[in-house]
């Protein structure tokens, strides 16, 4: 094993084209870290959004949080991964993870054995979105059966999982999308759709819980409105936002959340039982080898995808 690999690097903030494949020294795990051989990474909104602001990230920069990939070492007393485990996991978050890479170097417990019944491109797309929904489902909004749950933007990348773990939690579902994805969430359980383009989701009433995966002031008084009193309205923005939707919702007798998701190995491995049982499925819109990442995300800025975009990053 050599000690450099291919990697993105962002040198400076803002477009796609900042983004360029570079031979970069591979990762020294630290004395608590594993070592993936990434076979593929998952790409996310948060990638493009970082990738041009900055926020609280300095370049140069590796992208991507997203991995699947082979464990390739391990440090001592690591019991439970061994070498040669297929694992996929979303490390470091909020701190980089450098994913878009032919390696990553995490704690042991950033990760989960991946189900066998996925490639590694379906479970690079998984970690991100599935433990926003799982943590936001679960933890901020504490869905139980029969809850009516709310779900924007039900067909992207978080949505369309999360429309599926909702269901799982006994929620009736209702999400809003073009009509044109309406078969797919069908498909995936969802049991009332509203089509954004022509029919305002204001005219909802009911709701116990309002998932924006949209944002903007807009969605988030439409939202509010439509819930019951002492609803939860729950935003997928910056946390510091949290104070001034506290003020929004209390004006309306209802409640509000952020989430600001983390890693989870427990919850990873509770996510792999579902999809190994067929119960959770993650939707690939499209992959794009490493070297096409500048296409990647400029078709995921686009905002136009049903599912999951992908990078191919290994073969073997």
């Amino acid at each position: 094993m050599t000690n450099e690999m291919r990697a993105v690097l962002v040198e400076a903030f803002g477009g796609p084209e900042v983004m360029e494949v570079r031979t970069v020294a591979r990762p020294t795990p630290a004395r608590d870290e594993v070592l993936v051989e990434v076979r593929a990474a998952g790409l996310n909104a948060f990638d493009w959004k970082v990738r041009r602001h900055g926020f609280w990230y300095t370049a140069p920069w590796v992208p991507g949080w997203d991995v699947s990939g082979v464990v390739v070492s391990v440090p001592a007393g690591e019991n439970r991964l061994r070498v040669g485990d297929e694992v996929f996991g979303m490390p470091h978050l909020p701190r980089p993870a450098g994913a878009y890479a032919e390696y990553v170097a995490a704690p042991s417990r950033h990760f989960a054995r991946k189900p066998a019944n996925v490639d590694h491109v379906h479970a690079a797309a998984l970690p991100m979105s599935a433990l926003t929904g799982w943590q936001t489902l679960t933890e901020a909004a504490a869905v139980k059966p029969g809850d009516r749950v709310l779900i924007h933007a039900a067909a992207g990348g978080v949505g369309h999982i999360a429309v599926q773990l909702a269901k799982s939690l006994g929620a009736w579902v209702i999400g809003t999308a073009s009509a044109g994805k309406h078969d797919l969430l069908r498909e995936l359980g969802a049991d009332e759709l509203v089509d954004h383009t022509a029919r305002d989701f204001g005219e909802l009433r009911d709701v116990d819980v309002v998932i924006d995966l949209v944002g903007g002031e807009d969605y988030e008084r439409r939202s509010m409105g439509v819930l019951r009193p002492d609803g939860l309205y729950v935003g997928l923005t910056d946390p510091s936002r949290l104070p001034d939707l506290r003020v929004a919702a209390d004006a309306l007798g209802v409640r509000a959340a952020v989430v600001a998701v983390v890693p989870d190995h427990a919850a990873l491995e509770h996510l792999a039982g579902l999809v190994a049982r067929g119960e959770l499925k993650v939707v690939v819109a499209e992959t794009f080898p490493l070297a096409e990442v500048v296409k990647a995300h400029e078709v995921g800025e686009a905002n136009r995808t049903a599912g999951k975009l992908v990078l191919t990053v290994a073969d073997r």
